[in-house]
């Protein structure tokens, strides 16, 4: 397949378009508000309570301000009930089945593509714009695609994998080209102050990044302790429960061995934590469903490049489909994907090919 990704401008693909920019109160979405106002954009802006007013209001009463100086109109929505059932509650049910769910690549597609991008439409948006390190382009041979952002450290395009392609193509995202350690200081040199100036956490529901706390604390039935088990069916100790533990895991399993033990994999039938040294995390492949294709299957080249982790080089694979579902073949060593995680598929230049909830 032929190379070639042309990145359009923002004022190019914005002037004179009514956009809708989602806004969080942090530096990034913020500093799209401002671009998307100086690309000649008609601008409005919008905002998700996600976790109830209260927890939003000091986001909300610093957009109010920030809103009110650049000339802006801020529209707020409660989004808390469509944000439990669509995004906690599955984090909850995949946590329970032993997976490791990623939340974040859920909610752009339910949440600000989703029950978000429909309130926007209704006030008239034509498009909607995010704070992602993302870009849309134009390949070559494939027409308009998501591409990775010019950032390496910070592209986001894995959480924006499967967000259908239908409502990517109203996307707009302003910081495409734009480098991260740039961002607080084009702000400063606007002089426009931050509401929420700290970075976000990983996962936004959940205090302090400790899941185990916020299930607990949900009144979830958890399942209890079992046996950790070597793949040979050695037992070596015992585990206080498979939804504490995620594949790949070195510390905290409380075991001595010759050698450090990793998370290999969880029998839920068995209530089995099954563990073993670091070679044993190697795989040569995985199987995806509920695969989100922003380029067709028949359009992929033979070769194709797979990420199955946020901070991951992404490597060469091969791909077939399975019925519905895909199959990935790996072309170079590659650690033991994690069920419930997101398996993003680029070509070889960066462009989305589409994404897909990892089975095994």
């Amino acid at each position: 397949m032929g190379s070639g990704l042309i990145y359009p401008e923002l004022r190019e693909v914005a002037a004179g378009r009514k956009v809708a920019m989602a806004v969080s109160g942090g530096a990034d979405s913020l500093l799209s508000l401002v671009l998307l106002k100086e690309s000649g954009a008609d601008v409005l802006a919008v905002h998700g309570c996600f976790l109830g007013r209260e927890k939003s209001a000091a986001a909300v009463s610093g957009l109010e301000k920030r809103c009110a100086e650049l000339g802006v109109e801020l529209h707020v929505f409660d989004l808390t009930r469509d944000f439990d059932r669509m995004v906690i509650e599955p984090f909850v049910r995949e946590y329970l089945k032993g997976n490791t769910p990623n939340p974040c690549a859920l909610c752009n597609p339910e949440i600000k593509f989703g029950v978000l991008w429909t309130a926007a439409r209704n006030l008239g948006a034509e498009l909607l714009g995010t704070g992602h390190y993302v870009r849309m382009a134009v390949h070559d041979e494939l027409g308009s695609v998501l591409a990775r952002g010019a950032d390496p450290g910070k592209d986001q395009s894995y959480f924006l994998s499967l967000v259908p392609r239908k409502f990517l193509m109203d996307g707009v995202f302003p910081l495409g080209e734009h480098n991260k350690d740039r961002t607080y200081a084009e702000l400063a040199e606007r002089g426009v102050e931050i509401p929420l100036p700290s970075e976000s956490q990983e996962i936004c529901f959940v205090p302090d990044d400790d899941y185990r706390s916020f299930l607990i604390d949900r009144g979830v039935k958890l399942p209890g302790p079992g046996k950790v088990v070597l793949s040979s069916g050695e037992v070596l100790g015992s585990h206080k429960g498979l939804w504490r533990y995620t594949q790949g895991q070195r510390k905290g399993l409380g075991i001595a061995w010759k050698e450090p033990l990793y998370v290999l994999d969880k029998d839920l039938k068995r209530n089995q934590l099954i563990v073993g040294p670091r070679p044993e995390l190697a795989s040569d492949g995985c199987l995806a469903g509920q695969f989100n294709f922003l380029v067709e299957f028949g359009q992929w080249p033979e070769e194709i490049y797979v990420q199955t982790r946020y901070r991951q080089r992404s490597k060469p694979a091969r791909a077939v489909m399975k019925g519905a579902r895909v199959n990935f073949a790996f072309l170079e060593p590659h650690s033991k994907p994690t069920p419930g995680q997101i398996i993003a598929v680029y070509t070889e230049d960066g462009a989305v090919l589409g994404g897909g909830i990892i089975l095994s």
